[in-house]
């Protein structure tokens, strides 16, 4: 396994390499980092340790977020590509062909399961074919049931099972399953994955490990990994002011969640639907998803999704 880093100093590099590994310079040789090139400010580090290592916990703690970011003797460091072990499991589930539309359950909180299921039924009519809960809000079992109830059995509902009993979710019927996966360890995907179903891995809590100042994981990395412990859903951004992401950081997630499905989300509207898909470069495997922006026709949320899905049919 190798690791690419932007380090300044570069000569930080040697450092890095001992840290992450065996901590001291007189380390067993077989499993110390070496770095093996240097361009510019550009360090690839080989972590042998790590080849077949499949833990996500193990893969964070020896590169993406370890003691490196923690030192005080190095101006800045950023991971920014990585060459990962064989043997992770990636997606259960692959992309659709085409594009798709996908909506969040709003208000975030307040709605009981009786008005969470109305809203996921005029989701659903106006063409959404996942609807899932917003970040904030955590699942039951009691509301699984009812918006299972309000919803054709060909639309996935995605319940979010951070900080909830999951395998109670899972047995009131559960298709598909949500997790904040920076917030509840990226190892909970290995976890959601023993259920068989479909995992959405929302984003949330990824941006202080991408916009940390000087030290940072770059988008693509971030992207990657959530693909390969086994996210069928990965969350890119947008190209829409709402979010931070460059339009090339946004290509970058979208051709790293491969084979797994894109979601475009965040300040996505009819009104710049078909403008995603164009920036984005490709109408394949990705779901563009509604939040508030469909709340806001004048006609209800029902016309809202539908506006979306017509502008870009």
């Amino acid at each position: 396994m190798r690791a690419t880093y932007e380090i300044r100093p570069p000569a930080w590099g040697e450092t890095l390499a001992i840290l992450q590994s065996v901590s001291l310079p007189g380390g067993p040789a077989e499993v110390r980092a070496r770095v093996v090139d240097v361009r510019g400010e550009r360090v690839t580090v080989d972590f042998p340790a790590l080849e077949g290592a499949t833990s996500a916990e193990q893969l964070l703690a020896a590169c993406v977020t370890g003691e490196w970011a923690d030192r005080g003797d190095m101006e800045s460091c950023r991971l920014v590509e990585v060459e990962w072990p064989t043997g992770l499991p990636g997606p259960a589930f692959p992309a659709a062909p085409g594009v798709s539309m996908g909506a969040i359950v709003k208000p975030a909180l307040g709605l009981g399961p009786a008005e969470a299921a109305a809203v996921a039924a005029e989701l659903a009519a106006g063409g959404a074919v996942l609807v899932k809960d917003d970040e904030l809000q955590r699942s039951s079992p009691e509301r699984v049931r009812a918006i299972h109830a309000a919803i054709p059995d060909d639309v996935l509902y995605a319940a979010n099972v951070t900080g909830a009993d999951a395998g109670a979710i899972v047995e009131a019927g559960a298709r598909a399953l949500m997790v904040n996966a920076f917030i509840a360890g990226l190892g909970s995907i290995a976890g959601l994955r023993e259920y068989g179903l479909p995992i959405f891995v929302h984003r949330v809590g990824s941006a202080f490990l991408r916009r940390g100042g000087p030290v940072s994981v770059s988008a693509r990395v971030l992207a990657e990994l959530t693909r390969l412990l086994g996210a069928d859903y990965v969350q890119v951004g947008s190209f829409s002011p709402r979010t931070f992401d460059t339009d090339e950081e946004v290509r970058e997630q979208i051709a790293a969640a491969r084979p797994a499905t894109a979601v475009i989300g965040g300040g996505v509207g009819a009104e710049n639907a078909r403008e995603q898909l164009e920036r984005a470069g490709t109408r394949d495997g990705v779901i563009l998803l509604l939040g508030s922006a469909a709340y806001a026709h004048p006609d209800g949320v029902r016309t809202g999704v539908a506006a979306a899905v017509a502008a870009i049919g």
